[in-house]
């Protein structure tokens, strides 16, 4: 049986200079750590990380500040 993938919903405050986030998250558990990346959320509206499949996406309805 496959474990269920992960998925966390960001808003647009939690985003990074061009709009990423980083995995893993602070609030994941110490065992589970592994090399840091940064996923771009604000091209598609959601990523996911090569390491642990946990997908980040943006929460519905917001607005990202000098998107076009």
């Amino acid at each position: 049986m496959s474990k269920p993938i992960a998925e966390v919903e960001v808003a647009a405050r939690d985003l990074q200079g061009p709009g990423v986030v980083f995995c893993p998250n602070p609030k994941m558990p110490l065992w589970s750590t592994h090399p840091r990346v940064y996923l771009d959320v604000a091209t598609t509206g959601k990523s996911q990380c090569p390491y642990c499949s946990t997908v980040y996406k943006l929460k519905a309805g917001e607005v990202l500040h000098g998107a076009h």
